[in-house]
């Protein structure tokens, strides 16, 4: 799981707080049922003597038992439900729930520890993804672009590929199933991945946006820690973090330049599109440089043709990018363009 520190601490401080809630709750129908029923404060009283006195006996710890104390496990058990029994029936005599005096739980399961023998509960796995989901902007795009959602029949069977002699149809399928190739492979290490980073290419509405929507989605949902942003975005954060005065590198969503080079997944979309200068060049070969040392992976989609982008970026750029990206270029007819036509969102 690729979850920062801070991340961490944001989801056990929940779970603290969590706690904190279900004790002062707990305190409060405790109040409420003592003074409806006042025997049960002194049948609790005699439960937790009870526990005290076996301690006590089996630690040796108590010379001059009373007379009253347990003499075996046996006798300690009978006693012990007996008061559960009286307690039971006085809760049900009064319209409590059986477990009114009990703390109650979010996650039964882990008792809001986020812990379950030494595993993440379920619930925290959830809460990550939650809490990820949050951080990326992409709850709600994510729910309509996914794998689930990605349909080949935007892409012709009459349609051929000039240099594989594919259909479109059939080529698409195939780029489909190199990226979820890559999901599936990343958390091996990298010297056993079949791609680390992947650089979408090609014309308008072709699909680059929506498999990294993909890709995005399913790494989530297992608790990575994806950053997702529009080149135009991601530049301007670069360009205020490094004109700053004070030097500080938060942003106002929490999410720091140290962030876009260490996350577990960069997508960078529509890279291109930004006003590109030499400040441009230097922060994006910086960011690549910094990820590939700490073996991160980055998808980029792009509108720009290969020899494109070489002109529009420094050769180092550009030589990053072929020596250390699987280059993958989008292939068919423009999907808005056919939505629009067929009168579709």
């Amino acid at each position: 799981m690729g979850l920062s520190n801070s991340q961490y601490e944001t989801l056990m401080r929940g779970y603290s707080q969590q706690q904190s809630r279900s004790r002062r709750e707990l305190e409060e129908r405790r109040k409420k049922a003592y003074s409806a029923i006042p025997e049960l404060s002194e049948l609790d009283r005699k439960s937790g003597a009870l526990g005290l006195a076996r301690a006590r006996a089996i630690l040796g710890a108590d010379e001059t038992p009373a007379a009253d104390a347990p003499g075996s496990s046996e006798e300690f058990r009978a006693r012990l439900e007996e008061i559960s029994a009286r307690r039971a029936a006085l809760l049900k005599e009064h319209g409590l729930a059986p477990d009114y005096l009990e703390m109650r739980y979010a996650c039964p399961d882990c008792r809001d520890t986020g812990y379950v023998n030494g595993e993440r509960c379920h619930c925290f796995l959830q809460a990550a993804a939650d809490l990820l989901y949050e951080q990326s902007g992409l709850r709600d795009i994510l729910e309509e672009e996914n794998f689930d959602t990605f349909s080949l029949d935007y892409y012709p069977d009459d349609l051929i590929h000039p240099q594989t002699g594919k259909s479109a149809r059939l080529y698409m399928q195939e780029v489909r199933a190199l990226c979820l190739r890559f999901v599936r492979e990343f958390d091996l290490p990298a010297e056993q991945r079949t791609h680390t980073n992947l650089f979408l290419y090609g014309g308008c509405g072709l699909g680059k946006t929506f498999l990294s929507h993909c890709i995005a989605k399913e790494l989530i949902e297992t608790s990575h820690y994806v950053l997702y942003f529009s080149a135009g975005d991601l530049f301007d954060r670069l360009a205020q973090e490094t004109f700053r005065r004070d030097g500080a590198a938060q942003e106002e969503d929490g999410v720091t330049f140290g962030d876009v080079c260490e996350c577990d997944l960069l997508i960078i979309d529509d890279l291109g599109t930004e006003m590109t200068n030499t400040f441009v060049a230097s922060g994006l070969f910086r960011i690549l440089t910094r990820r590939l040392q700490e073996n991160k992976s980055t998808v980029i989609s792009t509108n720009l043709s290969l020899q494109a982008f070489s002109d529009t970026y420094s050769e180092r750029v550009f030589s990053r990018i072929t020596s250390s990206f699987k280059l993958i270029q989008l292939f068919g007819n423009d999907i808005r363009l056919q939505k629009k036509l067929l009168g579709r969102s």
